[in-house]
Parts: C-alpha cells; structure tokens; sequence
C-alpha cells in the first residue's frame, strides 16, 4: 500500500515526535500499563460493609479440661478472645469470605517508590489489613508497604472487621482506609470508608432453625450464683419428649432440637435463653449475602461468697462449646464495678426481646425490663443501643421477682398490615375465669392437681385469696402500665393484643420486699416456632366438664390470630423454678 507524499510526510514527523517524547520520559513511567489511572483509586467492589469477624471457620479455639466449672474470670476472658479476628493470618477460604475486599486498579502513580496503605491510629483495634502476595493474603497489621511492582499490576486487598460496636460514643463502626502513592515530591490520595455491620437481634416470628435446652448432667451440683432456685429440676422425660412433639408439629427436623448436658457441678442451671441473646450481621456480596450469627452473652458477673474469685456466669461457657464455630462468634460485654442497682437477675438475656419491623423501624426495636431501681448492666444496653438500628425501649419490670421482660409479653403473627400483635398475661381474664369454673360447682377443684406442685390451691382459695390481698389486680395494673408503653411505642391499638390467662402471686424477694411471681404458667413465656407455631407451657388450670378453661381460652384466642398451639409440659423442669419454656430453651432462627 503506498500514501500519497503528504500523508507519508506526516505519519513520519508523528513517528519521529513520539520516539523524542519517548527519551525525555522516566524509564519507570515507560514501564507502566499502557493506560495508567491518572491517579490512585481504592475500589470496594463488594460494598463497603465489614462483618466482624468474630467465628471460628477452622474450629482451632477448644476449651481446656476445667474450664467449664472454673470460678475464675480468666477463663471467660481468654474463650472471648480466641475467634478467627484474633490473629494474623486468614483462616481457610471461608474466613477470606468474611473480609471485605478492596481493589487497587493498575497505576503508574508511585510506580518509582510505592505507597502505603493504613487505617488511622484510633480505628487500629477494630480492623486490619491484608494484601495478596504470592497466591495468599498476608496481613499488614493496621498499614503498611505496597511495591512498585504491586502498583503497575494491582493490589488485592482484604479488610478484616475485628470485634462489633460496643459504645458508638468511643468507635461508631467506621473504618477509613487510605492509600498514599508519592512520585516526584507529590503525595496523592484515596480512601474509602467501611462500616462495621450492626448486630441486628432476632425476633420471634422469624422460624427457628435450631432449637437447644438442657439436659441432666450426671451429678447434684447446683451453681452457687444463680439466684433463682435451688431447686432440683425434675420432670425433664416430660418436658423433653413434649417440647419434641412441638418442634416436630412445625416442622423442625429432629436433628435441629438438641439437649445440651452441663456438668456435675452446676447442671441445674436450666435457663438456656438466659444465658445468650442470637443476633446476626450480614453483608451483600456478589455470590449473595453473607451471614454470620453473632451470640451476645448475658452479663452476669459474679464474686464467689469470699470475694476472691469472680467469673461470668459459667453456664454461658457451653456457647463456647457447643455453638461457636464457623459462622457462629460470642461477643461478651459487661462491666464489674456496677452500681447497687443493677440486678444479676435482669442481666439474664430472657430479659431481651425484639418486636418486628414496623411503620417507622424497618428492623423493628428491642424490648428489656427496666427500672431506676432495678436495672442490667448499662453497659450492655450501651451496645444494645449503639448498634443504631433498633432502638432499645424499656419496660418496667421491677414488680417481678424475676424482672424479665418475656414473663408478661410476646410477640404472636395477625392477619393486620402489620403482620404481628402481641400476646401479654392477663390475671383479670384468669379471674374471669376461675369465677366461672367456681360458677359451675367446681370451687372445690385443686389447681396444678396433676403436678408435683406442693401447693395445690383449690379455686375457692384462689377467690378468697384475691379478694383479701388483690394481688392479681395489681399485677393487671402493672401490666396496662407496659401495654401503654408499647401500644404509643408501636402504634397498636389495645383491641388487637391477644391476652392469656395467667394467675400470680407475690412473693418475699428479700429485704423485707415482696414481688410477683406467675402462679400458674405464664403462657405469654413461650417458644415461637415459626409465625405460626407457638409452645406455650401447659397450664394446669382450672377443670369444668374435663376442660382446662385456662387452655381452652388460650387455644381459642391464638386461634383467632392464625397461631398453632403446642403444649410444652414444663411444670417441675421451668415453671417450679420461676421460668418457663421460653426461659429453658433458645433458638437460632432463619434470617432475613
């Protein structure tokens, strides 16, 4: 092919400026991709959420022999502290999916002397970076040094999330990771800001996928620094083989419920909810969201009776054991100088609930029992709060002898807009209905007959009761005084809320105060299932032609609402003890 002579003049004056361009040019900017960024660019090309990465994918964190009765606050400290955020290297391909990935494109700013990436000094505890050499990532600690050679090819880069939000007011999440490139005397610039996935708690409509509860150990023991009964459980072949009955009527596949035996020493600690609240965080990556539970221990702390030994609740341990390990991390947050009025009793995690999204809090808002006299640990609330998606609202329960939030409400599915109610013990319906049965010739009838109960009242007693010290009466009050707060809270009308019967009682709570105790089973302490599955403990109530009113009108009003009861015999194993089936189980549930 031939040009004609002044094309071919110009094409050679064009060949003949680029190659003087070419030897004025840095030898190192002639080795550099052919088309550069013009400047440097950190790239998340999976978002810019970190998960903290708190599990175990590997399985290497095990507890030592002992560990599980040792009354000493150093074995909780050191089970704490081992998860896969806790050393220097990525634990298996799963553990690299926790990571947040970062992209450096190709650049040929600081292609002469490279450039460094870092989080800022105060955000140093909360993340740390890795970067991929040779096939496999290698941490940098919280920065570090990127090669020339890196720079012309690209950085992969992995951010790992080292623990959750405890207090937004000392780190609220953020990670801002920088990357500073110099050439000729000029440093440039980019940075992008990552965010520590809340911890979002579950709720009760969400299906449980795995349910677990006690087991009898082998011994006698009973754990000194639980202070609700010491009380022998009994009854576990009954509670076992109904609450199995109930799962199987959901649908939960018999693997999924599990039996966890403690030990000799202090097995008779049945509270399964109370020793952990299931929450989650999650991320959306490309291959879909990503997931990983997360279990807030209870924040129970306690010094042995001579003040020289001191330990978290040891029956948290078995989370330890028994649940963490990929996908599933323990986070323990609690405080040892507390002031006199916080309540080991409220620092139980049966006093933490959740309701469901609705109009104005897309991820729903946290229940707990409170008051200024009686209240949990604050720095638990602290975190609780601080993950800034649902808003902790106080209810009072100082009036119980246990103080839980899940004694007196619960969260049940309603064909509404909203999709969900509540359902509260009502002690005015339960009198409502033993006048009936008193009505009906049946006065002389003895509640809990077919129980090991060693007060058998006859309803007679119960009516003459109520009417010298109004006991129920009271306890109905304090009830409208939470419904009142919800009801504003949530917008709920009162005619929508589902009330089932439950009678109390007070008792002496010490210090010359006396504080109510549900009678007969709180039915409101149940285990939802699924939306609409609910196990409520058996009531044993009063009887009129062979029917158990209290579990008739029960049935009926879940009925109304679409729920599916499944009655759980929990008499001696929970109710005797001062819980019920809600407080001797737990779940980890589906998430959304």
């Amino acid at each position: 092919m031939t040009h004609p002579p002044t094309t071919r003049v110009s094409l050679v004056s064009t060949l003949a400026c680029a190659a003087v361009l070419a030897a004025l040019l840095p030898a190192a900017a002639q080795a550099a991709p052919s088309s550069p960024a013009a400047r440097p660019r950190l790239l998340a090309p999976q978002g810019t959420t970190v998960l903290p990465n708190l599990d175990d994918d590997t399985r290497r964190c095990t507890l030592r022999p002992g560990d599980l009765d040792r009354l000493d606050v150093a074995v909780d400290e050191r089970l704490a502290a081992c998860n896969d955020a806790a050393d220097e290297v990525v634990n298996g391909a799963a553990d690299l999916q926790d990571l947040t990935p970062l992209r450096v494109p190709p650049t040929a700013v600081g292609a002469r002397t490279g450039g460094r990436v870092s989080v800022p000094a105060a955000q140093g505890r909360y993340a740390r970076i890795f970067v991929e050499r040779g096939g496999r990532y290698v941490s940098l600690g919280t920065g570090g040094r990127l090669g020339a050679g890196e720079l012309r090819k690209g950085v992969r880069l992995a951010v790992e999330g080292r623990d959750v939000v405890r207090d937004a007011a000392r780190w609220d999440g953020r990670i801002d990771v920088t990357l500073a490139l110099t050439d000729g005397g000029t440093t440039r610039t980019a940075s992008v800001r990552l965010r520590v996935a809340p911890v979002l708690l579950q709720h009760d409509l969400q299906r449980a996928r795995h349910v677990f509860a006690a087991a009898p150990g082998p011994g006698e023991g009973q754990p000194v620094e639980v202070p609700v009964s010491h009380r022998k459980p009994g009854g576990w072949k009954e509670f076992a083989g109904s609450l199995r009955a109930a799962t199987r009527a959901s649908g939960l596949p018999d693997r999924e419920l599990r039996f966890q035996p403690g030990t000799a020493q202090w097995w008779r600690d049945v509270w399964r909810q109370d020793i952990a609240e299931p929450g989650y965080v999650t991320k959306r990556t490309p291959e879909g969201t990503r997931t990983m539970r997360i279990l807030l221990r209870s924040p129970n702390y306690w010094t042995s009776a001579d003040g020289r030994a001191a330990s978290l609740r040891r029956a948290g341990r078995l989370l330890y054991r028994d649940l963490r390990g990929p996908g599933v991390g323990v986070v323990q947050q609690y405080t040892t100088r507390r002031d006199k009025n916080v309540d080991e009793l409220l620092n139980f995690t049966g006093n933490i609930e959740k309701l469901p999204p609705y109009p104005g809090r897309p991820q729903g808002r946290i229940l707990y029992g409170s008051a200024p006299e009686r209240r949990p640990d604050p720095s638990f609330v602290t975190l609780l709060r601080s993950q800034g998606r649902q808003e902790p609202l106080a209810l009072d329960t100082s009036w119980l002898l246990v103080g839980h939030v899940d004694e007196t409400v619960h969260v049940v599915r309603a064909d509404t807009a909203r999709g969900w109610t509540l359902a509260f013990s009502d002690p005015r319906l339960a009198m409502d209905l033993m006048r009936r049965a008193q009505r009906s010739g049946q006065g002389g009838q003895r509640l809990f007959a077919d129980t090991d109960a060693a007060l058998k009242p006859t309803v007679d007693q119960v009516l003459r009761h109520e009417r010298t010290t109004g006991e129920n009466e009271e306890a109905a009050r304090r009830i409208d005084g939470q419904l009142a707060v919800l009801l504003r809270a949530t917008g709920l009308r009162k005619d929508e809320l589902v009330g089932l019967p439950v009678l109390y009682v007070k008792e002496d709570a010490g210090n010359g105060k006396r504080r109510h105790m549900a009678l007969s089973p709180a039915l409101a302490n149940g285990l939802s299932l699924t939306a609409r599955d609910f196990a409520p403990p058996a009531p044993h109530g009063p009887r009129v032609g062979g029917r158990d009113l209290f579990r008739d009108e029960a049935e009926r009003r879940l009925a109304a609402k679409g729920v599916r009861t499944h009655w759980v015999e929990d008499f001696s194993w929970a109710h005797l003890g001062g819980g019920e089936v809600h407080c001797a189980t737990n779940a980890l549930r589906q998430v959304p």
